[in-house]
């Protein structure tokens, strides 16, 4: 945080991606700035301000705001009026936007304040500062923080903004396809601890390749498989173009839903 030059962090709405960011600001590293905590999500708060010396809880949203640099809105976009009416957000602090759905312009009536907005997109991985977050626009604040949480990715509207948005709809799909894979293989007479053990093995093997960019994703597919093998024949006949297309259909309505 010493290269950006933030030395206090609020956060409104303590939830999963809350949580995360505090551990991943916090977490093993041997500067880490103060963080403020609203008291809205207050079990997790507690637990965050009892873990880390430099976290605290705060009476209030505005007392958020009052003592950081840099101010995290993490609250549901359902709840952000009633979290955010009246609060007083001065022009000189950075704003990051991290609800769904949420465009800067709503936020900005909502907040009515000159104070730099920046939408983005964390991942529950930042607590391990290995996610890269999409952030828009780019912000030097905002991305160097995001640097520290494992990278940041700046995106050149709110459009591409939206896309990336869609694209982590798909995480848990990723989540029920392993266990789909699980429960195949307890079927088949795999103790279910042991069939989990397995696929969970098989992907993490997958996850260390992704580290590798040298190499592009239909490159990596091509490079796990051979000729006629099994893995051709998973991806051929299970997913093929139509399975392929209905992916595309069901991205496309979740992105007409976020513009």
């Amino acid at each position: 945080m010493e290269s950006i030059g933030i030395k206090r962090i609020g956060i409104i709405g303590v939830g999963e991606i809350g949580r995360a960011v505090v551990t991943g600001l916090c977490d093993g590293t041997e500067e880490s700035p103060e963080v403020f905590l609203s008291p809205r999500g207050a079990r997790t708060a507690a637990e965050l301000a009892a873990r880390y010396e430099e976290v605290e809880i705060c009476a209030d949203n505005q007392e958020v705001v009052d003592r950081s640099e840099v101010v995290i809105i993490a609250v549901r976009a359902k709840d952000r009026h009633d979290a955010l009416a009246g609060l007083r957000v001065d022009g000189d602090k950075t704003v990051i936007n991290v609800m769904a759905g949420v465009a800067n312009d709503d936020l900005r009536r909502t907040l009515a304040s000159d104070a730099a907005l920046v939408r983005a997109i964390p991942l529950p991985s930042v607590r391990e500062r290995r996610s890269v977050t999409v952030t828009f626009p780019s912000h030097p604040v905002a991305d160097a923080l995001f640097e520290r949480l494992g990278g940041a990715q700046p995106v050149a509207d709110e459009e591409a903004f939206n896309v990336c948005s869609a694209l982590t709809g798909t995480l848990t799909t990723h989540y029920s396809y392993l266990a789909t894979l699980t429960t195949w293989a307890v079927g088949h007479g795999i103790a279910p601890e042991d069939a989990e053990r397995y696929v969970r093995g098989l992907f993490q093997g997958v996850g260390r390749a992704l580290s590798d960019e040298s190499r592009s994703l239909n490159q990596l597919a091509a490079d796990h498989e051979t000729p006629n093998g099994n893995n051709e024949r998973i991806r051929t006949t299970w997913f093929g173009p139509a399975n392929s297309q209905a992916l595309h259909q069901a991205l496309d309505g979740l992105l007409t839903d976020l513009r």
